[in-house]
């Protein structure tokens, strides 16, 4: 008997135990990620999601969401990423209810059949990408490059212009040697060192190869049928639950791009201290862009989804995607 008395005390302290965890630990989840009964309605937090540079840097400093919000309580927690792929997996884990990234991670989320809302886009931005050689490489042209070394980070931006002017020059992407860096900084130094023959790059990195280099970007003015839109993606459930937040952010968003298209020396300030660039480069980044926000269209997609047919037939995904099943026309 003693014996069986034993065993019911030490399994009620288990147990006791056991709850006592299960509610350190619920208590401990709801601080990082809140439910989604809660998010945003008992705790009225909106979670925004940026990389340095980009034009939500621009609404953080504005202070114009968390004045559009005060009025009906929504405080705005921002969270920094170090590039559009780790904000996505943000967005999709639900740590984020919106954010901003280039049009290629998009493009592969979707074909990896992850979640989320393409809610609106910048303006587009052709000339904040290209295709650069060195002056004395004595390389003219798109042409030239057959047999040659491309640099770029695989599915960027830079990377879809490069393929375009091939296509357009008459070659493919097998005839050149393509070589897929991690980061833009270590695309800049292995051009610089002559490494790779050209490099396909985007701005603010663009912008100071350009400067810094004795370089031709052999993309200039030409049309290739690329608007290079970045764009503001929103968490599934946040999109179906809030879509008049959503709204609200894009209306914020756009309102700050009106005043840094109006205020760009202050910008160039701004970005230059953010990203820790030199003013000059930032300027040439900027002035050749114009801000704004787009809400989704039919022109819109079918850009996207071209790109996204391109992935394909040249396996950067694995099949073929349909881009306005998360890309709601309003």
């Amino acid at each position: 008997m003693r014996k069986k008395r034993n065993i019911s005390q030490f399994l009620i302290f288990i147990l006791a135990i056991a709850f006592m965890l299960a509610g350190c630990g619920s208590a401990d989840n709801s601080k990082k990620a809140p439910s989604e009964e809660t998010k945003g309605k008992t705790d009225k937090i909106i979670r925004v999601g940026y990389q340095k540079g980009n034009t939500i840097n621009i609404l953080k400093e504005s202070g114009i969401l968390e004045k559009k919000l005060e009025k009906d309580g929504y405080k705005v927690e921002w969270k920094e990423f170090s590039h559009g792929y780790g904000l996505l997996e943000g967005l999709f884990a639900g740590n984020i209810d919106f954010g901003h990234a280039a049009d290629g991670p998009g493009i592969f989320a979707q074909a990896s059949d992850k979640p989320l809302v393409y809610a609106g886009a910048d303006l587009p931005n052709p000339e904040g990408v290209g295709v650069l050689v060195h002056k004395e490489s004595g390389i003219k042209s798109i042409k030239e490059l057959k047999g040659k070394k491309i640099g770029a980070l695989k599915g960027g931006n830079h990377h879809y212009l490069a393929i375009l002017a091939l296509k357009d020059a008459g070659l493919s992407v097998d005839d050149v040697e393509w070589v897929f860096f991690k980061e833009a900084a270590e695309a800049r130094a292995a051009f610089e060192t002559k490494r790779i023959d050209a490099l396909a790059s985007y701005d603010p990195f663009l912008a100071a190869a350009e400067i810094d280099l004795n370089t031709i970007n052999l993309t200039e003015g030409k049309d290739y049928g690329y608007p290079n839109r970045t764009f503001y993606y929103a968490n599934v459930d946040f999109n179906k639950e809030h879509p008049e937040l959503v709204d609200l952010i894009l209306e914020a968003i756009d309102e700050s791009d009106k005043w840094a298209n109006e205020n760009k020396p202050e910008v160039v300030k701004l970005l230059s201290k953010m990203i820790g660039i030199d003013e000059k480069i930032i300027d040439k980044a900027i002035n050749r862009r114009k801000y704004g926000v787009d809400r989704i269209n039919e022109e819109i997609i079918a850009a996207q989804q071209k790109q996204a047919d391109i992935y394909y037939e040249i396996g950067l995904i694995p099949k073929k995607v349909d881009v306005s099943k998360d890309m709601p026309i309003k």
